[in-house]
Order: C-alpha cells, then sequence, then structure tokens
C-alpha cells in the first residue's frame, strides 16, 4: 500500500538548502510543502523548480505546520538561527531535521536540551557522512568483527579551496564548521570518547590568519577502551575533494579510498594508469548520502526505525568540537563526557 509522501516545510534556500530541496524532489516518498528564506526571491526559485509555498518568514512555516499543513521541517538555515526554529518546530508539534552544527555556544544547545528530551518531538542532525554507503559498509563490516577489536581509526577530510574570509569570520573555526563532520563519524564508530588533543596551524589561508582560525589541524580522540583515531584536516587540496577513512583492527584492515569522477584511466609513454581528478566538492561527493538522510528522517517523522542522527548526537560533536579547540589553542589533552 502506497503512502502519502511526507510534507516537509524547508526553511533556508542557500547552497546546503538546495541540496535537500533536490532531494525532497526526488524522493517518493517525500513532498516539499513550504519553503522559507528571509531572501524571499530565494524562496520563489526553489518553489517554482520543486514545489511549495514560498514565504519569507520561518514564522509562516512553522505556524502552518502547527495548522496541519505540514509533516515536518527541515532547517537549512544559517547556524545562529537553528536554536530558535528547532525551539519553534518542536513546541508546534513538528519533527525536526537541522544542519550541523546545533549552535556554534554549547550552552544554548544545553538549554534548549530539555524542551527536546521531554518533548517526545523527534529532532535529527545532517550529519549525512554517516549515510555515505562506504562508510558505513565499513562501520558495519567492524560492528560484525570482521577486523577484530577497533584499535585505530583514521579520517582524512581536506576541503578543495579555502572559504572566504568573511565566512571564516562567523563560522565558528575549523573545528565547529569543518571537524565537527569527523568528530560524528569518529563517534559513529567509537562512541567512548575520552579524550581530545588537537594541533592547528595557519600554514596558508589568509582569511584563517586574520579572524584567528587554522586552515590545518591534526586531532587525536582516545577512547575509554584503548581505540584512538586520528582525523586529519586542511582547507585546501590540490587533488580535489579529499575524503577517505582507515579502519586497524586486530586482525586486519578496512579502507575508503577517495571517490573518482570516472573509473575510466589511461595509460601511454608518459603515464601509466593515469586517472582521472577526484569529486570537486561535497555535493558531488555526497550526492546520494543526502539522499540516504532523507529517506531515514521520513521514516523517523512516520515513527519507524530510524539511523537518523539525534540532537545527543549533535550536542557530542559540538563538545568535541570545543575541546579541540581548546586543546588547540591552549597546547593541552582536553578530557570530555560525552
Amino acid at each position: 500500500m502506497t503512502q502519502t509522501p511526507v510534507r516537509l516545510g524547508l526553511i533556508g534556500t542557500g547552497r546546503i538548502g538546495q541540496v535537500h530541496a533536490a532531494s525532497i524532489a526526488a524522493a517518493p516518498d517525500a513532498a516539499l510543502a513550504w519553503v522559507a528564506d528571509p531572501f524571499v526571491d530565494g524562496a520563489r526559485g526553489v518553489a517554482e523548480r520543486f514545489g511549495g509555498t514560498a514565504t519569507e518568514s520561518a514564522e509562516e512555516l512553522i505556524a502552518a505546520g502547527a495548522s496541519g499543513e505540514l509533516d515536518a521541517v527541515l532547517i537549512a538555515s544559517p547556524t545562529p538561527t537553528h536554536v530558535d526554529l528547532i525551539e519553534a518546530s518542536v513546541r508546534a508539534g513538528l519533527p525536526v531535521l537541522c544542519e550541523k552544527p546545533i549552535d556554534l555556544d554549547i550552552a544554548r544547545v544545553d538549554a534548549l536540551r530539555p524542551l527536546v528530551q521531554s518533548s517526545g518531538v523527534p529532532v535529527a542532525l545532517g550529519f549525512n557522512r554517516r549515510f555515505d554507503r562506504d562508510f558505513a559498509a565499513v562501520r558495519d563490516r567492524v560492528a560484525a568483527g570482521e577486523i577484530g577489536e577497533l584499535e585505530q581509526l583514521i579520517i582524512i577530510s581536506r576541503d578543495p579551496a579555502a572559504p572566504p574570509a568573511d565566512y571564516v569570520k562567523v563560522s565558528g573555526g575549523i573545528f565547529r564548521d569543518m571537524t565537527i563532520h569527523d568528530f560524528d563519524m569518529a563517534r559513529f564508530f567509537l562512541p567512548d570518547i575520552v579524550s581530545v588533543s588537537a594541533t592547528g596551524t595557519q600554514a596558508f589561508d589568509p582569511g584563517a590568519r586574520e579572524h584567528g582560525d587554522f586552515d590545518t589541524a591534526v586531532t587525536t580522540l582516545r577512547t575509554a577502551s584503548g581505540a584512538v583515531v586520528t582525523i586529519v584536516n586542511s582547507r585546501h587540496s590540490a587533488i580535489g575533494y579529499d575524503q577517505r577513512l582507515e579502519a586497524f583492527g586486530a586482525t586486519g584492515m578496512l579502507q575508503v579510498a577517495n571517490a573518482p569522477t570516472s573509473l575510466v584511466s589511461a595509460s601511454t609513454a608518459d603515464a601509466v594508469d593515469a586517472k582521472p581528478a577526484f569529486g570537486a566538492f561535497f555535493l558531488e561527493r555526497y550526492a546520494q548520502a543526502y539522499a540516504d538522510e532523507l529517506r531515514e528522517f521520513v521514516k523517523l517523522v512516520r515513527g519507524e526505525a530510524s539511523t537518523s542522527p539525534t540532537f545527543e548526537d549533535g550536542r557530542a560533536a559540538l563538545i568535541l568540537a570545543d575541546a579541540a579547540q581548546r586543546s588547540a589553542a591552549e597546547g593541552v589533552a582536553v578530557a570530555v563526557a560525552l
């Protein structure tokens, strides 16, 4: 029996909002019903392409949900708006999928936490990399014991180019903005993290120097079980969007390599097995992951079993990001309790 599509309201129509709008339009079990953005032309443009009613007011969208016109809300607006929009949606009884991070200030997250915990309204976080099928396959195989006890996890994440300085200024820094995805991936494999050590440098990006951020960072996470996670980050990569993972265990190792743009290789007198470049950025690398993330959120809205990351996952990743920031600034290992 075919189920009625889940009616979603999208708040925010920037780059990531448009990714979500396209995923909703392509999903057989979801429909875009409302779109909100204070830059109303952006909302209208998305509504014209993918459907729904456009408004400049997130409050109007949430009110439409409270009156029965929506089943859930997807928040893809700037980070400083997340806490207020999650709170309003939860009070309206609307399940939420919110982009990371919940906020840049853990105190605001903790202030919202009791409402989320007591409401019974599902709140999911947009850690889409959990839904990358190769990363998820490695995690499942580790959990099944294929390589014995996990001893080391290495996560490499390098962006193609540094963001504009104006973005760096408001981003919360590399650990809260970029590494936070890797912190969640670390917890996906090893949730019992107890200590964070990080170092960062300003190797090449004037924007990082101007705003006191890092463009290059390495973070080490220690777990209660003795396993160690190493996260390698850079804000630039001449070889393309560099996304790799290695799980090393007592009896073997599992690896995820970079995704090529083509499987065709060329051999000539000048080079053997020359291969195409890696994907340009996250939109290409994680396109399927975004679609699978939406599928799991739809299940959550319907009350079905779902693997959507939770509000608590978002809080834990921010705690790790804060600890990494402190560690890099002070040169100390920081104990954490998640």
